[in-house]
């Protein structure tokens, strides 16, 4: 994956989220299409940008703590998708492709009325996670390999592993396949800067219209570990979106707690928590 992509991130597309992170409020003068429609989309990284966003965040093993300690972020297990950008004449998106997709870990500061949600989401180098290996797709849409894939995280303490996320299918998001890629084309073209969320069409002009965009679309509800957890120095964070016909959530549970990695149809993206 080379730099001169566009990072961007989906917010509430996936049941209760939002409310468990607290960031609910939000989000109250946002209005939707239907009821369990995704908030909108955040830009995370800006290639180009003279701004925070301009710097690169995303790692594939660290997770870099803010440098304000009173500031305390929570891990966001998702799935990304790397997608090819088709513009039409006039600049606006035309379609999008998702080629490949991987463990994603949308890392996230949590303040309370943040005026952006791009502040949450790039507070420097390592604020973000994604798998260095990307698992490629046969097709995005009902009937590809994602059917039978599943996302679930942990987190490794002294006093163990625990659960961080839900065991979730991916075919539980709310929005997913074409009504998902449709969804993202129509907010890239037609999001304005509104509460919390910024002009994407601006985005993608300041990026100079990429050829490729990463796009994590959406973390998952926590298990009450997860929720009432924050991140501390030494967490070693794991990520797995795995086969759910040739897995179970115990035989994952296993190959995190002895870290036996070798299996080439998972994506596992193992991240160090640190200063």
């Amino acid at each position: 994956m080379h730099k001169n992509i566009l990072g961007l991130g989906i917010a509430g597309n996936f049941a209760h989220h939002l409310e468990q992170a607290g960031e609910s409020a939000d989000f109250v003068d946002i209005h939707t299409e239907e009821e369990d429609a995704p908030k909108g989309i955040f830009p995370t990284y800006l290639p180009g940008s003279d701004t925070f966003l301009g710097i690169w965040p995303f790692s594939g093993d660290t997770i870099r703590m803010p440098k304000d300690p009173e500031k305390p972020i929570q891990m966001e297990p998702e799935v990304a998708l790397l997608c090819e950008m088709h513009y039409a004449a006039d600049g606006s998106v035309r379609s999008i492709k998702p080629t490949h997709f991987a463990a994603y870990n949308d890392c996230s500061i949590r303040i309370e009325g943040a005026p952006k949600i791009s502040l949450k989401k790039n507070w420097g180098k390592e604020s973000k996670g994604i798998a260095n290996t990307m698992l490629p797709l046969d097709r995005f849409s009902h009937g590809s390999i994602l059917d039978r894939y599943a996302l679930v995280s942990f987190i490794r303490r002294a006093d163990g592993v625990h659960q961080y996320g839900e065991d979730s299918p991916l075919t539980t998001y709310s929005y997913f396949y074409e009504k998902l890629t449709d969804w993202i084309t129509g907010k890239l073209n037609n999001q304005k800067d509104t509460g919390p969320l910024e002009d994407l069409s601006a985005c993608i002009k300041e990026a100079n219209y990429p050829d490729q965009m990463l796009i994590s679309i959406g973390a998952t509800r926590y298990t009450p570990y997860g929720e009432s957890h924050y991140l501390e120095v030494e967490d070693r964070l794991y990520v797995i979106v795995y086969d759910h016909d040739r897995y179970s959530l115990e035989k994952i549970r296993k190959i995190v707690e002895t870290e036996a990695f070798n299996a080439c149809d998972i994506s596992l993206l193992v991240q160090e928590v640190r200063g």
